[in-house]
This record gives structure tokens, C-alpha cells and sequence, in this order.
């Protein structure tokens, strides 16, 4: 049967209140394995998920939107692709979602452009490269409902390391280190207590520790229309949950509130 969460808020009331962001799952290829994913470490002194392990990612900023109209795309799906492929070239430093490929040195000066808050549009130009917002797969979207924090409503994107790109190498502003490990690892690192991880990043962990390759997670992708979730709490045999749908390709929905980690 079918969780079905008590109403609480209306998404249209959580969205109204709610920052847009955007966040990559960015995969490698490994021999004779399961793919590795992209994580940093998000910076103890951070308000959000300080001290974390997250995907790269930020809020979806007015250039982005603004970016989006440029396109011919302007609708919030395409700003949230945009914001994904700008905060994971600021933070990670890959050029993801790029066309042409941009030589290393056109890729440095455009990281370093978006550093000194040029314009995304201006910084590609620049780079005499564009932006291949079909290189990327909507996946998830989440919308936590924290009365006592802010709330993050981010689309969650998929996209496979370009071959040729640079290595990652973290802004060492809002993260401290990244590293590229598989699901499963990381899941491993966070039960042993090396890692910490929130319940939105934990879920998405392990729906993606199913898959083989990347191919896989986008067939899943597309096999789950992307519905927003919405965590909420019941109680499950005397004891507090905080649960998602059940319907929507996660491996496990529901987790004791005394275990959540919540950004």
C-alpha cells in the first residue's frame, strides 16, 4: 500500500516560502565496478548542512533565470539546469553541461570569471562555449518542510564526467574537500560515523547505490516521473519516523527521527 502524507502545508504554500536550488550527481565511469559520484565536504561554519557530505549544487539566483529567457527556455526547470551546471563548474570545477568542450585554459579563466561574479552568459561567451542543458537528467525533487530552518526546494540532476575533463578540485570557500567514492562507500563511511550525510542526501544514496551505471539511473529516472517529496513524521510502532512516498524508486522511506541527520 501506498504512503500518503498527512496534509500539513500545501506544496503551493511550501513552494511560496521555499529558496530554489539545484544540485548535480555527477557519475565516473570505474572499471569493473559500480560508478563513483562527485561529493563535498560542506564547511563546519556553514548555516546548511555544515560539516556534510552533499552533491554540489546552491541556490537558483535571478542570473540564472535570466540566462534561462536567453535560451528560449524560461521556466524554472531550465533555470534549476543552469544553476546546476554554474555551481558544480564554481565548486567542483568540471565543466559539465558544456558544448564545445572549452580548452583547459578557456576553462580556468571561465571558473575564474564566475569568481569575480561575472555573468554566467558573459563568462561563456567568453570561453567561446555554451551551455547543453540536455546533458543533464532531472532525477528528484525535495522539499523539506523544516518549520525551524530555512527550506530548500532543489531539483536534483543526473549527468555523466565528459570524457577529457579536468580533475575536480573544490573551491575551498563553502566545501573543504571532495571526493569521489561510490554509493554504497559513502553510505558505508556515514554508518561508520566517518561521514555525515542528511536524510534528502542518505535517500538519494541509496536509490542510487542500485545502479550499475549511469545509463541505469536514467532509465529509473524516467521510469519515476519526478514528484516533489515532502518529508513528514508518523508514528510507526511507538516510535517517531520521518517518511517519504513509497512509489517513487526509493529502497527505503522511512528512517527513526533519533537517526536523521536534517541539514
Amino acid at each position: 500500500m501506498t504512503a500518503t502524507p498527512p496534509p500539513v502545508l500545501s506544496p503551493t504554500a511550501l513552494s511560496a516560502s521555499a529558496l530554489p536550488a539545484a544540485t548535480l550527481v555527477v557519475f565516473r565511469d570505474s572499471a569493473g565496478g559500480p560508478p563513483e559520484l562527485l561529493m563535498v565536504e560542506r564547511a563546519k561554519a556553514m548555516v546548511f548542512a555544515g560539516g556534510a557530505l552533499v552533491f554540489p549544487g546552491g541556490r537558483v539566483d535571478p542570473g540564472d533565470h535570466a540566462l534561462a529567457a536567453v535560451t528560449g527556455r524560461a521556466d524554472d526547470d531550465t533555470a534549476a539546469r543552469i544553476a546546476a551546471i554554474r555551481e558544480t563548474i564554481e565548486e567542483a570545477g568540471l565543466p559539465i553541461g558544456l558544448s564545445p568542450m572549452p580548452s583547459p585554459t578557456m576553462f580556468e579563466r571561465l571558473r575564474a570569471s564566475l569568481h569575480a561574479g561575472t555573468a554566467f552568459g558573459a563568462a561563456l561567451a567568453e570561453a567561446g562555449t555554451s551551455l547543453d542543458l540536455d546533458a543533464l537528467e532531472y532525477f528528484a525533487r525535495w522539499l523539506p518542510a523544516h518549520a525551524h530552518a530555512r527550506i530548500f526546494d532543489t531539483r536534483f540532476y543526473l549527468a555523466r564526467l565528459p570524457a577529457g575533463a579536468p580533475e575536480a578540485r573544490v573551491d575551498a570557500t563553502e566545501n573543504v574537500r571532495l571526493c569521489w567514492a561510490t554509493a554504497a562507500d559513502i553510505l558505508a563511511e556515514a554508518d561508520a560515523g566517518r561521514a555525515t550525510i542528511i536524510f534528502p542526501t542518505r535517500r538519494n544514496l541509496e536509490r542510487l547505490a542500485r545502479f550499475a551505471d549511469f545509463d541505469a539511473a536514467v532509465a529509473d529516472a524516467r521510469a519515476h516521473p519526478v514528484r516533489t517529496v515532502t518529508p513528514w513524521t508518523e508514528t510507526r510502532d511507538g516510535v517517531e519516523h520521518l517518511c517519504i512516498p513509497d512509489d517513487l524508486g526509493y529502497p527505503v522511506t522511512s528512517e527513526p527521527m533519533s537517526d536523521a541527520v536534517r541539514g
